[in-house]
């Protein structure tokens, strides 16, 4: 048997060994733990639609389960046929020969009058009045990385799409047994009926926390696709709902997703419109994407949500590392779920306070009620230990029995 290591070297040596071997794993088990994880969060987050339709209209349990899962797929479809017929238009439009280089020409003119009068644009990459799309140089880098790219996101589409039909039937028989799961992740925590009660009230505030972040990221990326679009429309860009749906869904990464999602229209303005114009939609866009992200998301999502600025990018790049791009975007509901653990254990609170922006007033917002305490410890209520533990005298008796010595006269 190999000897634990006691000093304070060894304990941290032991630690980072068991935290490399758990990103190994996770890393490994992309396939099984991701589409595991997705099916969790939208379990938790379809979970009370499918109980109104259970209990208010009176539909069976499996069929109001089955009628969510089926609503998630027609929006989801919705959005997709939205943005895939937006993507198409664009491409049509770029590679209609005629409509390109009217455009180009369009686009170089107006880019030599903002640039000073002694400067020259580069003939080999924006020729003057090219005869064929092929002489502008710009324009074969770009086609001779499109095939990559195509290829690319072919592969990974048809990735994605086999995941999420077993995405889609997990999620539904999540739902289907959640309640029998539920009872059984609990039971897994020991035979105490205090240990357990402890642990439900603890899964079933990650659940809460988690399912109000998604529930509410949602509907803000909503709002702000909407709000974006019509500013998009009214500077008369090209594919003005195609960069609000982007940004609709790129806003789910912290930081980096907004970033991705201003670079579009910024493009688009600047070549279908003038720099001028870009400059406008930028400056208009991460004022909306400030005033949300410092006002609208704390407001609404409340304190227990609120983490601090190096927690999300350190959680971002750990994600990141461990499931690539899929990892951005699950990093904050994890986050979430993580949070609400530390935090309702009092022995793991100080890890909660870290990671929130609220500093030492974190404390203060407590839920009202008892602490959850996973960690048990024998106290003056139970003088012979708590149930289901050996007593005093190391001698254990049934759960729920007495015996003969503790009822004996002293």
């Amino acid at each position: 048997m190999i000897p634990i290591p006691t000093n304070a070297a060894g304990r941290i040596g032991l630690s980072v060994l068991l935290l490399l071997a758990g990103v190994v794993a996770l890393r490994l088990g992309e396939s099984v733990i991701v589409p595991m994880l997705i099916a969790l969060l939208l379990a938790t987050v379809l979970g009370p639609a499918a109980s109104w339709l259970h209990q208010t209209l009176k539909i069976r349990w499996g069929l109001a389960c089955m009628s969510v899962v089926i609503g998630l797929v027609l929006a989801s479809a919705l959005v997709t046929a939205v943005f895939s017929a937006s993507v198409v238009r664009l491409v049509t439009q770029v590679t209609n020969p005629a409509t390109f280089l009217a455009t180009y020409n369009d686009f170089r003119a107006r880019l030599e009058k903002k640039l000073p009068p002694d400067y020259k644009l580069d003939e080999t990459l924006l020729p003057e009045n090219p005869e064929d799309v092929n002489q502008i140089g710009i324009f074969k880098y770009v086609t001779d990385a499109a095939p990559y790219v195509m290829r690319e996101v072919t592969k990974y589409g048809g990735n994605w799409s086999w995941q999420l039909i077993v995405i889609l039937f997990i999620t539904f028989f999540v739902l289907l047994e959640g309640k029998m799961l539920a009872r059984r992740a609990v039971a897994i925590f020991g035979p105490s009926e205090e240990v357990q009660a402890k642990a439900t009230a603890v899964l079933f505030e990650m659940a809460n926390q988690v399912r109000t972040y998604i529930v509410w990221r949602t509907l803000i990326n909503l709002i702000l696709a909407i709000i974006m679009g019509l500013v998009y429309q009214s500077f008369n860009l090209s594919q003005a709902w195609t960069w609000a749906i982007l940004l609709a869904i790129l806003n789910y990464i912290p930081y980096f997703g907004p970033v991705l999602a201003s670079i579009p229209p910024f493009l688009d303005a600047f070549i279908f419109s003038d720099p001028q114009t870009a400059v406008y939609i930028t400056i208009i866009f991460w004022f909306v994407i400030v005033f949300e992200g410092y006002l609208v998301v704390p407001l609404v999502m409340g304190r227990s949500m609120d983490l601090n600025a190096t927690t999300v990018m350190l959680a971002c790049l750990f994600w990141e590392l461990v499931w690539g791009m899929t990892g951005l975007f699950l990093a904050m509901p994890i986050m979430a779920g993580i949070k609400a653990i530390l935090y309702h254990v009092p022995e793991w609170r100080p890890w909660a306070n870290l990671m929130s922006s609220g500093g030492d007033d974190e404390d203060e917002a407590a839920p009202p009620g008892p602490p959850v305490s996973l960690i048990t410890t024998p106290s003056s209520e139970f003088p012979n230990g708590r149930p289901g533990t050996p007593h005093a005298d190391g001698v254990k008796a049934a759960d729920g029995e007495t015996r003969q010595a503790d009822t004996e006269p002293k």
